[in-house]
């Protein structure tokens, strides 16, 4: 057998990157993480107090509230909203692990629901249908590129009285008739994990509200249960002290953000703007690039609400009939793609004692079969861009034209 190793291909594109990013605003942060390094203070700190303040005058929340990762944040929000053991919250079965994984944690049971074959959002009808009388919320979650259909899920949850808590973590920058996601239900939640519009260095989170109430809750829960200070008080005095002897009356986890992911994000968050718009070109060409393809079953649609969307892409997912295939076609070329969910939240193992078996939701298992994401950052050029179609091209066809 020849054990020579094959050669790398010549033209990689991988899936994400943030390299040229951080190095084109390396100057900026680098003056952030001196202030950080100097101030002795590393977690919940200044930075993290700048960037709430940022990232409420960017969605127009009145509450930002930074935690360790989107993951808390989802529990943090379920928790402050009392959701707990016994209640029932209704998510779709075709997102993330953590938008059902998140309720499981909070001991309430996850009703999952179909979701829409074109933006692979939460199915407002399947939703009506999900409802019962231990139902206490619903999670819709704002997926690759667009709002779920917030108004026909609102006009459901105000018939039934159901809350209405927003898996908004891919949504920053989404609005839909002027308001960001994860603050047209009682709150949402934003993640900045490294691939995410906004990202991070690395794990980072928030919590988006209107509500005083949800706020002042998520603020404690994020700390062991300890009120909120301003950044630059210290429990020293004695009222501070009174106030934080007192944290036993909530029982709170340990869920603040890094000054070092804070500080990353302040910087990013200059350019987030020009990141959608440049996200928003490399999308539209693909669409043209791919557009007409046999096989490629289906591209990103934007569907009309009747009311003014703000599209923002996060990932461009396509549907094929023959995604692991082409999934193997594009890293033999050098080409790094992302599967968009492999396996549908009720069919996940540790939910299977719902007793939901194959079938049960068809929208969200085809998709779990057949989409994939392609490579989608604002530094991926024209040319790798078309050498990604290209490749794409010649998988279905044989050619490249």
């Amino acid at each position: 057998m020849n054990s020579k190793a094959m050669p790398a291909p010549a033209s990689t594109v991988p899936f994400f990157t943030q390299a040229e990013s951080f190095e084109r605003l390396w100057p900026r942060l680098s003056a952030y993480l001196d202030e950080v390094c100097e101030s002795g203070t590393y977690s919940n700190g200044p930075r993290t107090a700048e960037l709430e303040a940022a990232l409420r005058a960017y969605t127009g929340a009145r509450h930002a509230i930074a935690v360790g990762n989107g993951t808390d944040a989802l529990v943090l929000l379920l928790r402050a909203a009392g959701i707990g053991s016994g209640d029932e919250v209704i998510v779709p079965a075709f997102s993330f692990f953590a938008s059902a994984s998140s309720v499981a944690l909070v001991g309430a049971v996850p009703v999952f629901v179909d979701v829409d074959p074109l933006t692979y959002n939460l199915d407002p009808a399947a939703l009506e249908a999900a409802v019962t009388e231990r139902t206490k919320a619903v999670m819709p979650v704002h997926l690759f590129c667009q709002p779920a259909d917030m108004t026909a899920v609102l006009t459901v949850a105000e018939q039934h009285g159901l809350l209405v808590l927003e898996d908004s973590a891919e949504g920053i920058g989404m609005r839909l008739n002027g308001r960001h996601t994860g603050l047209i239900g009682a709150g949402g939640v934003l993640s900045f994990f490294p691939t995410k519009t906004l990202g991070a260095l690395g794990d980072a989170g928030m919590v988006l509200t209107d509500d005083d109430a949800l706020a002042g809750a998520v603020q404690r829960l994020r700390d062991h249960g300890r009120p909120a200070l301003a950044p630059s008080a210290a429990p020293s005095a004695p009222t501070a002290r009174a106030e934080y002897a007192r944290q036993g009356e909530l029982a709170g986890t340990n869920s603040k953000m890094d000054e070092i992911q804070a500080a990353a994000l302040l910087t990013k968050l200059t350019t987030l703007d020009d990141d959608i718009r440049r996200r928003a070109v490399l999308a539209d060409a693909y669409t043209r690039r791919l557009r007409g393809i046999p096989g490629v079953r289906r591209l990103p649609t934007v569907v009309e609400r009747g009311e003014p969307v703000d599209p923002v892409f996060y990932v461009y997912l396509v549907e094929t009939d023959r995604r692991d295939a082409l999934v193997s076609h594009l890293a033999a070329a050098g080409i790094g793609t992302e599967t968009y969910y492999p396996l549908p939240l009720h069919l996940q193992p540790c939910f299977a004692h719902l007793g939901h078996q194959e079938g049960d939701f068809p929208h969200a298992e085809a998709a779990s079969h057949r989409t994939v994401a392609l490579p989608l950052y604002p530094e991926l050029t024209l040319a790798q861009l078309g050498r990604v179609c290209d490749a794409v091209r010649s998988f279905f066809t044989g050619s490249t034209s």
